[in-house]
């Protein structure tokens, strides 16, 4: 499910769960198991990557449709304490977006410190809203974070996703290379980021990003238990199903 190696100082955390990446219990327990033991090893900073022409293609909805509402609840708290990790690591954090990052996928890469993406056809961005269903309050403020707030709006409503050349415009990504360069630009820019005293980078990084945990920590008990209904819905479930119908051709 999740391969670390190490490049010299850098971890190297590359996703490899089914054929797309797609986000569940066991995903998220694992991202999280992984992050803490990376946390408290010597490296210095964390490229995270996926495999083939994907990074993360989001939640796996063919599993919220069998296994409905009551693993939804299961999937709500686990879900939202992997994004938390990830996005308060205290050591660099560079996406290197292979492929497509869509819903989920998007969120994992914009929690990052810096977001390297391939030039070709993929796509990113966060449908959602579309398939009719809310943002949990640590995704959406994950959003909030990364992009410029004159897009956050246009992004988050209009469920859009984008190409690459796209996706800077509209903040999701910090530099584009070719797919040959992209592990290369990732460890790259993620010693460059290691340059830095360790502590005095855990410690301004915590700094910036307070205001997003303040906002988590009092967004969770007013937003969370309708985003956990709603999606567990049966009218919200009906238009997953036509979703996945429609993307996945499974019904």
């Amino acid at each position: 499910m999740f391969e670390v190696t190490q490049q010299d100082e850098i971890a190297v955390l590359r996703m490899s769960h089914g054929k797309a990446n797609t986000i569940d219990l066991e995903f998220c327990q694992g991202m999280a198991e992984r992050l803490e033991e990376i946390e408290k090893s010597s490296s210095k900073a964390l490229v995270l990557t996926g495999e083939g022409n994907i990074f993360s293609a989001g939640l796996d909805l063919v599993r919220v449709l069998e296994e409905g509402s009551e693993y939804l609840q299961s999937l709500g708290p686990i879900l939202a304490k992997a994004f938390e990790i990830l996005f308060f690591f205290p050591k660099p954090v560079v996406a290197a977006v292979n492929g497509h990052a869509i819903a989920g996928g998007c969120f994992l890469a914009c929690a990052a410190d810096h977001r390297i993406m391939t030039l070709g056809r993929s796509r990113i961005g966060v449908p959602e809203l579309l398939v009719g269903v809310p943002f949990p309050t640590v995704a959406l403020e994950i959003m909030r974070f990364a992009t410029d707030s004159r897009q956050l709006q246009r992004l988050m409503y209009g469920g859009d996703t984008y190409l690459p050349e796209d996706a800077i415009n509209m903040g999701l990504i910090d530099e584009l290379v070719e797919p040959a360069d992209l592990m290369d630009g990732a460890l790259a820019e993620a010693q460059k980021l290691t340059i830095v005293s360790a502590r005095a980078f855990a410690h301004t990084k915590r700094h910036i990003r307070q205001p997003v945990l303040e906002r988590i920590r009092d967004g969770k008990p007013e937003f969370e238990p309708s985003v956990l209904e709603m999606w567990g819905a049966p009218e919200t479930l009906a238009a997953i199903r036509s979703y996945v119908a429609r993307t996945l051709n499974k019904g």
